[in-house]
């Protein structure tokens, strides 16, 4: 797998528009939203930690993106689940929000959105897209044995997410993934996330590295 250079900070603009989300020194850019997971700065990845009795947690950019390739590398440890949130949100106060004509409440504090599937098991749906805290499974792998076996267990892996209007599309190390049309969120943050772990105590880690996103028309 070919390595990307990082640019010289988070924002910092590369070669044919393309910018680092990680400065490779610490979080700047990024807040944190849901549960209490522990993230960390950590060289050229950005780790985040599973601890006990608390509920998904999610690193957030500041800032929203619409359309735009996401371009990433990343390692989770076989259980512990993880994701990376697109085009997603939160609010500070409980809102209604209409989903296929029907009235959802959104909870305070709660992150929801597309969520690009990190999935270490056996069922290995990386790449699969989840709409998070809203209505569950929009494009899962399970008549994708191609996206399935491209998954490396304990070893780094890389996603492609290209978001053009209703145009969701996912590759995993080099094989095609997900492919949805979907415009119930056009635009939001970026997130990684940490899935809850429930009362286990296990040392369960997920590493990201080489994040870089380039916005399009």
């Amino acid at each position: 797998m070919s390595t990307v250079v990082l640019a010289a900070g988070a924002g910092a603009e590369g070669q044919d528009g393309w910018v680092s989300l990680y400065n490779g020194v610490n979080l700047d850019g990024w807040v944190q939203h849901g549960g209490k997971a522990k993230y960390r700065a950590a060289g050229a990845e950005i780790v985040g930690e599973a601890v006990p009795n608390t509920p998904n947690s999610f690193l957030c950019t500041r800032r929203s993106y619409k359309n735009f390739i996401l371009e990433l590398e990343f390692k989770p440890m076989t259980g512990l689940n993880s994701g990376v949130q697109i085009r997603s949100e939160v609010f500070d106060e409980p809102k209604t929000v209409e989903v296929n004509g029907k009235a959802m409440k959104i909870s305070a504090g709660r992150v929801h959105g597309y969520q690009v599937e990190i999935d270490p098991s056996a069922r290995a749906w990386s790449g699969g897209v989840y709409d998070e805290g809203r209505r569950g499974w929009l494009a899962d792998l399970k008549d994708n044995a191609a996206a399935r076996e491209a998954f490396r267990a304990n070893d780094w892996n890389q996603f492609r997410i290209e978001c053009r209007g209703e145009s969701i599309k996912t590759w995993l190390n080099g094989v095609p993934a997900a492919d949805l049309k979907d415009g119930l969120t056009p635009a939001g943050f970026i997130a990684l996330q940490v899935h809850g772990i429930g009362t286990k105590t296990d040392a369960l880690e997920v590493r990201w590295r080489n994040l870089r996103l380039k916005e399009l028309p």
